[in-house]
């Protein structure tokens, strides 16, 4: 068994017993070919329980930063990460941001899962922020089905900027898949932005929250810009 399989076999023990996670939809859940999972985003700890709970593995990407912090911090993160298959990226550099889709598109042109949050970021306040084309673009570029989920009380298991966590129920919600054109680069900008909001009314359905139509920004890149 190798370190994936224990690391999730840990953790979803641990998320089922103490934390009581509840899930639902799982059937609908692909189980062969490429799969992309959109979720809303509420916690840094919502990559680890989604592919803890999930019956396929899942990549994702996440900030470099978690990685690049100096010390036993930074080299444990790292482990961590290739071990749950969780790949950092540099988001405020658009080339490196580009070259993340694409990590992701070899991934599923590999036949495997990937995992995407489009807004970008986590929400801060809960509600649901407009999300980024970046999954229409995988979605037209490789027919692969898109899995929505909700995600409901993650926020309540560690506050930002602490690293405490906290036995509070939460609960996932798995949607039917949805299925686009493969277009290739044959998309339109239109398209992308209408496959784009139709996976963000989905998640909106299955999480209950409220709806911002702009697009978050994390507190690093606001500072960046101010």
């Amino acid at each position: 068994m190798g370190i994936y399989n224990i690391s999730q076999k840990a953790v979803t023990g641990l998320l089922r017993s103490v934390f009581r996670a509840r899930i639902t939809g799982i059937e609908n859940f692909p189980m062969d070919g490429p799969v992309i999972v959109a979720s809303n985003h509420l916690a840094f700890l919502d990559s680890i329980i989604i592919s803890a709970m999930m019956p396929r593995r899942v990549s994702f990407l996440a900030k470099a930063e978690y990685v690049n912090t100096p010390g036993l911090r930074g080299k444990a993160m790292k482990a961590f990460f290739e071990a749950v298959d969780i790949i950092p990226v540099n988001r405020t550099d658009r080339s490196e941001s580009f070259k993340a889709l694409e990590t992701a598109l070899g991934k599923l042109e590999e036949g495997k899962v990937f995992g995407i949050y489009p807004e970008g970021t986590r929400s801060r306040d809960g509600h649901l922020y407009r999300g980024k084309i970046g999954v229409a673009w995988l979605a037209h570029m490789t027919g692969a089905p898109v899995v929505p989920i909700g995600l409901i009380g993650t926020d309540r298991l560690q506050k930002p900027g602490s690293n405490m966590v906290y036995p509070h129920r939460f609960t996932i919600r798995i949607g039917e898949p949805l299925y686009f054109e493969k277009t290739g680069e044959k998309m339109t900008g239109k398209q992308r932005r209408q496959t784009t909001d139709v996976i963000m009314d989905r998640i909106a359905e299955l999480s209950g929250q409220a709806r911002k139509h702009e697009y978050n920004v994390s507190p690093s890149a606001a500072r960046d810009a101010g």
